[in-house]
């Protein structure tokens, strides 16, 4: 075991029954934040390069790759991944709640435009892997800081500001809140983030921020499994993204842990993935708006969800243990497994350390969210009543 995991192996801890709308809130959230910092150390890097780097498996928290030297060591530098540090995705998903806080209904592209953009310019918050105080911009990668260029610098209509991005993960990465907001109805959080997501991303990378949040809203309906959870994403995805979640998850169906499924489940979605073999040397098709390709991330914590059969603690195992983009696909996948069982599902050592070590509190963001998710109910009810009442009206014979 690793001396920076605080959590012995094989422990279990029992999830309840039927968990409530908070405590299914909270386990998606903090449950991402962790399979985020746990992915961090390793993104980029193959399975195969992991294990000889660690001895083996990655277990749990693991320091930096290039221990004392992260500061100058390339590519990583100037970044603290490791030791707990969440990273970007983290940072976005607990941006795009406070505009859930701000808004207290749902979003549009013009709520990123007129409260995502500003909060990512204007207010200093502490940013793990640069242990300083910054701007959160000056953490986002390129793809993100296209928000910023496009919207306050453009002044592009947001509905149209992610056309011409490259097509990534980065829209779908912090779409969680927005499955939990639509939590057990997932058509809406798949046409909600679609919008959200537009002023980021466009082609196969904002159809994977719809289908991750119909996920996440999947796995919040009361009797959920994994089973019922892909099943959810392939009824609402489209082209390839859905056709890469059928190929991942006809291999998952062929495996109980995830050791032996992770060169199977390379090759299964290598068809889909413009990236390549190396996933620091995109080639030269990379990222490129297609209707035939799918991002990586999201396709492979399905897998992993339903291999683990929905256990959260091997769900992220195996996605941080997969490599390439594996903080992403971990935060994917814990965000979805915490929000089918509940917080107790995400092992408090993990989860104490990583709140710790980065400096940030994992459970009043969840608490808000919550809240702010019960008052978007209230005025949809509210919002329901009337067009049925309406309608009625419209449809009652004179």
């Amino acid at each position: 075991m690793s001396p920076l995991d605080p959590t012995p192996h094989g422990s279990t801890r029992t999830h309840p029954t039927t968990p409530t709308l908070t405590d299914r809130v909270t386990g998606s959230l903090v449950g991402a934040a962790v399979g985020d910092a746990l992915g961090g150390p390793v993104e980029g890097c193959s399975p195969e390069q992991i294990a000889e780097r660690h001895g083996g498996r990655v277990q749990g928290i693991v320091g930096p790759w290039h221990g004392d030297d992260w500061r100058t060591a390339r590519p990583i530098a100037p970044y603290h991944k490791g030791d707990g540090h969440i990273t970007d995705d983290t940072l976005m998903t607990h941006a795009l709640i406070r505009v859930y806080a701000t808004v207290r209904d749902h979003l549009d592209a013009y709520a990123i435009a007129d409260h995502l953009v500003p909060d990512l310019i204007t207010i200093p918050r502490w940013i793990p892997e640069l242990e300083a105080e910054a701007l959160p911009l000056q953490r986002l990668f390129l793809a993100e800081k296209w928000l910023v260029a496009r919207l306050h610098y453009g002044h592009v209509d947001p509905r149209e500001a992610g056309t011409g991005n490259i097509v990534n993960c980065g829209a779908a990465m912090y779409m969680a809140p927005v499955g939990l907001v639509n939590a057990a109805n997932p058509a809406g959080a798949y046409a909600e983030a679609l919008d959200v997501a537009g002023p980021h991303q466009s082609s196969y990378g904002r159809e994977a921020a719809g289908v991750f949040a119909a996920a996440v809203a999947a796995a919040c309906t009361p009797g959920a499994t994994p089973t019922t959870v892909v099943e959810t994403c392939l009824s609402l995805a489209k082209d390839g993204t859905r056709a890469a979640i059928e190929a991942v998850a006809e291999v998952a169906s062929n495996h109980g842990e995830f050791e032996s499924a992770l060169a199977p489940l390379r090759a299964a979605i290598t068809p889909f993935d413009t990236v390549g073999p190396d996933y620091r040397s995109p080639s030269l098709g990379a990222r490129r708006p297609s209707r035939l390709h799918a991002i990586e991330e999201l396709p492979i914590a399905l897998a992993m969800l339903l291999i683990a059969d929905g256990d959260y603690r091997h769900t992220v195992l195996g996605s941080v243990n997969y490599g390439r983009d594996c903080d992403s696909i971990a935060t994917m996948s814990g965000a979805i497994a915490g929000a089918l069982h509940g917080a107790s599902a995400v092992p408090h050592g993990w989860s104490t350390t990583i709140a710790q070590a980065s400096r940030l509190d994992l459970h009043t963001p969840a608490a808000t969210l919550a809240e702010v998710t019960r008052e978007i109910f209230t005025k949809d009810q509210s919002r329901r009543r009337t067009h049925e009442s309406a309608f009625k009206t419209l449809t009652d014979t004179p």
